[in-house]
């Protein structure tokens, strides 16, 4: 009779809060009305220094109670600001403990697909630093986990910079149409990191350092501490130029400027890919790089490239007074009237057509306008407790890297790549279908 009356009290609560009753029940099974100020998310934060430290605030709002990072100095420093959470060296100790509702991702990129995955499969809600891996395979695998589990779980793609009132902006002009039907997008980031390879063997890691647990699924390079060096927020620029550790600009400033065109265009995967930039070097990713990109039709645009333009290469300048190159990071959408600029906070519409007089476009009034979208973490902390709905989740976001993960494919290969999005397989070139994965250190499981 007891054990009767424990399963009918618990289908009782679940079907309460599926029926939209105003309750919530966290992964840990706690149940908590929803505006109620004990409505806490108990939240594993995974790798605690560097891009971590953006994510203290809002944390502090909730209960932390996890901590995980391969240095024990990094750890200590996290303490703390959590001083109750558990700690942990190994992040996959880490997500069995049993009382976590939602994990916060900020390992280095080689990780991600692996923590990302793991995490959604134990039903915990997901903030995952971009990128969300670094392959095709892995890319897939973490937007298929998310939608098997949609309904059920928040994730959000860190790619911050999204919340940003310009992005709304853009969608709103290319979608009303200011420059007319829309041809063709382009993005472009003019960093430049140049490295001739992985750094030599130098000296020991520090007793705080788990090297081997850092170096994770990746084949084994020796330590150089040259891998940790610069600044806290900064750290991943000294290893995600490594073909093993990262992926280069493509994952790191790639993911957040493509995202300005990504948000505007309402895409899904390419049916092509093509790419051309400096010679190949086996050890570290593209420095100059040009990615093309076929994208199908939609229910509003008709079939569009969209390119991606990194490291002093530039798209052409639609007339001789633009100067693209002073733009660090921006896009550029063409259409059938003319042309519109933007960076992350300013946008510039260009006409260029006889016919473009603007009388056929007609701004749509103030209470159409896109909401803002307002603190970005906070979105996600909001979306665990509520609706589940985040801007940047694992399908948006997912996408998106499949088709910049392909880009690096086809650079590699040399050649340009007939793609099938459905089973997510290059149709002309095995050697390309080849580098859809990643080779893993034995031991490490990808979906575990």
């Amino acid at each position: 009779m007891e054990k009767n009356s424990t399963i009918n009290r618990r289908s009782f609560v679940k079907g309460i809060a599926a029926g939209g009753a105003g309750l919530l029940v966290l992964p840990s099974g706690a149940l908590f009305g929803q505006t109620a100020p004990s409505n806490k998310l108990n939240v594993a934060l995974i790798g605690t220094w560097g891009r971590a430290e953006a994510h203290y605030d809002g944390l502090k709002k909730e209960n932390v109670v996890a901590l995980c990072d391969v240095n024990e100095d990094h750890l200590a420093f996290a303490a703390k600001t959590f001083p109750g959470a558990k700690t942990y060296v190994d992040w996959r100790e880490c997500l069995d403990q049993k009382d976590i509702d939602a994990v916060v991702c900020c390992t280095p990129d080689s990780t991600h697909a692996f923590i990302g995955v793991w995490a959604m499969n134990r039903g915990y809600h997901l903030y995952l630093e971009k990128p969300c891996g670094l392959s095709v395979e892995e890319a897939r695998l973490v937007r298929e986990t998310y939608l098997k589990n949609k309904g059920k779980l928040a994730v959000q793609h860190g790619t911050q910079r999204h919340a940003k009132p310009n992005f709304n902006r853009v969608r709103e002009l290319i979608q009303d149409g200011v420059i007319g039907e829309l041809e063709s997008a382009c993005a472009w980031g003019d960093r430049q990191l140049r490295k001739p390879g992985y750094p030599p063997a130098a000296g020991e890691p520090p007793k705080s350092l788990h090297y081997d647990l850092w170096i994770g699924p990746s084949p084994h390079h020796p330590y150089n501490p040259d891998y940790f060096s610069g600044s806290s927020g900064m750290n991943c620029l000294q290893w995600n130029m490594y073909w093993d550790f990262g992926a280069g600009q493509v994952g790191d400033m790639g993911s957040h400027t493509m995202d300005l065109i990504w948000n505007a265009i309402d895409a899904k995967l390419p049916v092509s890919a093509k790419a051309s930039g400096e010679a190949f070097n086996p050890e570290v990713t593209p420095v100059e790089l040009t990615m093309t990109f076929n994208l199908p039709a939609n229910a509003w645009r008709p079939a569009i490239e969209v390119s991606w333009y990194q490291g002093g290469a530039m798209p052409r300048a639609p007339m001789e007074c633009v100067d693209l190159a002073k733009i660090d990071h921006g896009a550029m959408f063409k259409g059938s009237k003319g042309h519109l600029i933007c960076s992350f906070d300013d946008r510039l519409i260009l006409p260029s057509d006889d016919s473009a007089d603007m009388t056929y476009y007609k701004p749509r009034p103030e209470d159409q306008l896109i909401a803002p979208l307002g603190n970005f973490q906070q979105e996600w902390i909001d979306a665990c407790k509520g609706d589940l709905k985040t801007s940047c989740d694992l399908e948006y976001g997912g996408d998106k890297m499949e088709m910049m993960l392909l880009g690096l494919v086809a650079y590699r290969v040399g050649k340009d790549l007939d793609y099938d999005g459905a089973s997510g397989r290059v149709t002309n070139s095995d050697e390309a279908n080849e580098l859809l994965h990643r080779t893993y250190r034995p031991g490490w499981v990808l979906n575990g």
